[in-house]
């Protein structure tokens, strides 16, 4: 259910270029979070399937006032909590865990949950705290994986400086392709002030393995400083739009190509959240802009913007300490 504070603008297409793209009207691609007030109990976004027009992901923001106990379960669901802001405890199957503290996700690694379909849990707020649930349909019962829910530690997650020059920026898998789950696949994002990232640009609407497969994908944004704001275009031969993003929106990317740039001044940090029938994040790259990947600059020093928990002396495009199996060579193109 779409909360009802939760508004959806429709995108408006780019003047250029209009002799290549078809007057068609545009589905909504840009949906703004309300804020809850300081203390309080509510979802600043909650974005069901039927309301972003696909079929696997539902995305929620929420935030528990301490002491809140929130209970779930969901039949066909699998879902990821990611800690954004705070602390709480959570239960499954007579364990218990901590998850957390986290400041801000500017301050720290991420800490997150796996709970696959059919897993009832109990979350404990600590103290104030934002979580993104992430969701995604699974497959029919008899399809379905064997799981078990998880904690992910930040330890357990990813560390990698992608691209070069300004359009640098610091990946952490959370839940990547090699993951033990059945279609969610969960990353962080980090990209400097006035830098590129998911660049060159890329898209992943068709199935065509091992070349590209067909994803839906969130793109939930926060910046260090709330004021900042970034721009995201997302382009097909049919149609070009340009949104500009800013603290706590959601873009909806159902096809397309779909860089973001950070203006000058503002780090940007984005959450992404992608599902589809196959475990991959193959992408094609816009094929004008391909080169660019084979030709990085060195990458930006302000990097990393959030440092791994277990620091040390690495390259550039190393792993953070000592990972589980399911991380190495996770892929993506963010």
């Amino acid at each position: 259910m779409v909360a009802a504070a939760a508004r959806a603008l429709a995108s408006r297409p780019s003047s250029a270029n209009v002799n290549d793209i078809s007057m068609i009207p545009t589905r909504k691609l840009l949906y703004r979070s309300e804020p809850v007030r300081a203390g309080r109990t509510g979802a600043a976004l909650d974005l069901s399937r039927r309301a972003l027009g696909w079929h696997f992901i539902h995305f929620a923001v929420r935030h528990l006032a301490a002491g809140t106990v929130w209970t779930g379960q969901s039949r066909r669901d699998e879902r990821c909590l990611v800690l954004l802001r705070g602390l709480f405890d959570i239960s499954w199957g007579g364990g218990r865990h901590r998850v957390g503290p986290r400041a801000d996700v500017f301050a720290s690694y991420p800490e997150a949950v796996y709970l696959p379909a059919g897993t009832a849990f109990r979350i404990v707020a600590g103290e104030p705290c934002e979580i993104a649930d992430c969701r995604a349909t699974t497959s029919t019962p008899g399809r379905r994986p064997r799981l078990e829910p998880r904690m992910i530690r930040s330890g357990d997650c990813g560390y990698e400086i992608r691209g070069g020059g300004n359009a640098t920026r610091q990946i952490i898998d959370i839940m990547p392709p090699s993951f033990p789950a059945d279609r969610l696949l969960v990353c962080e994002v980090f990209t400097p002030g006035g830098n590129w990232s998911s660049y060159p640009p890329h898209k992943h609407d068709t199935d065509d393995p091992p070349r590209e497969v067909d994803l839906d994908e969130v793109y939930y944004f926060r910046f260090r400083d709330p004021d900042g704001y970034g721009f995201q275009r997302i382009y097909t031969d049919r149609r070009d739009d340009t949104l500009r993003v800013a603290h706590g929106d959601v873009v909806a990317v159902r096809d397309g190509y779909h860089p973001f740039v950070t203006a000058y001044g503002y780090d940007a940090y984005y959450l992404n959240v992608l599902a589809g029938t196959r475990r991959s994040m193959a992408a094609s790259d816009d094929p004008r802009y391909a080169h660019f990947r084979r030709e990085w600059p060195p990458p930006d020093p302000r990097l990393p913007l959030v440092p791994p928990p277990d620091a040390v002396e690495r390259g550039p495009h190393s792993a953070a300490g000592r990972q589980p199996e399911w991380l190495i060579n996770s892929g993506g193109a963010s």
